[in-house]
């Protein structure tokens, strides 16, 4: 999609952070974007703050963990703009803890956001952005931890299967005229280590598995730091404009875990190695 000027994109959360730097830099290519969180004061800063560079914008509360509230997204979107070219399923939430800290709210929700609502989000969008026959491109936003996971928690697991699933759908859309891409952010400045800030009520007993300081101490204060001197945003939303204009596969947002993944690729060589090495038993 090398002229993105007067296409239309839907970016769930949008209000701040990855999602609001993305729908910023497509706006500033042309794009018609519909900005959509589950946040509603945010997301009204963020719609107030694009209007003012004349951007061509609107909004929808939705909480993305729930079906039914992304399609009423994707008929609001069509009612304001007639069609979807761009799909954007950035909305996202750390959480879920790790081993001996599992519960079945905090994997609920994690997953709901974090991998379900992608999943949604193509099975609804897919087909509108196929029916106009004009080309169109799927974004979905996973992690570095989607690539290098360090832990056992939902966040990682679920960011796993927001890779194989955009890897998987970008051999499968190809043909249908839909390129796809992950986005695999490194360490940016988010809201992300305050998720729980939106944890709906029907998962409130996860609450102390979500972010929290006296759980994980030290750890999650360290956490905060890096985040607050992290990656612009809107940096990375000019990236994934370059990524959608230029087909990427993965979108990667610095060098910085590079080495670590290709610790990972030589670990899962070394095992076919062993096997190749292996003496045929007679």
């Amino acid at each position: 999609m090398k002229d993105l000027a007067g296409k239309t994109a839907f970016v769930t959360g949008a209000a701040s952070g990855i999602g609001l730097g993305i729908a910023t830099a497509l706006a500033q290519a042309g794009v018609k974007v519909m900005l959509c969180d589950i946040e509603q004061s945010a997301l009204a800063a963020a719609v107030e703050g694009l209007r003012k560079t004349n951007a061509d914008i609107d909004s929808v509360k939705a909480d993305v963990s729930l079906k039914s509230d992304l399609k009423e997204a994707a008929d609001a979107t069509l009612a304001r703009f007639g069609k979807v070219h761009i799909l954007v399923n950035n909305a996202g939430v750390g959480g879920g803890g790790v081993y001996g800290m599992w519960t079945d709210s905090g994997w609920s929700w994690t997953l709901g956001v974090n991998l379900m609502a992608v999943i949604w989000g193509v099975e609804i969008f897919g087909p509108l952005i196929e029916s106009h026959k004009e080309g169109g491109h799927i974004v979905s936003t996973a992690s570095i931890a989607g690539l290098i996971s360090g832990s056992s928690s939902a966040y990682n697991v679920t960011k796993y299967g927001v890779v194989a699933l955009s890897e998987g759908l970008r051999v499968e859309l190809a043909p249908r005229g839909i390129g796809v891409s992950v986005l695999c952010p490194g360490v940016i400045r988010t809201n992300i280590a305050d998720s729980a800030r939106n944890l709906p009520e029907r998962y409130s007993s996860a609450r102390g598995t979500v972010n929290n300081d006296k759980v994980f101490g030290a750890g999650m204060r360290a956490l905060r730091e890096r985040i607050a001197t992290g990656i612009d945003p809107l940096y990375v939303g000019e990236l994934v404009r370059e990524g959608i204009e230029d087909d990427w596969p993965y979108i990667f947002t610095d060098l910085e875990f590079e080495r670590a993944i290709e610790r990972r690729f030589a670990r899962i060589k070394e095992g076919f190695d062993r096997i190749r090495a292996r003496t045929p038993r007679r």
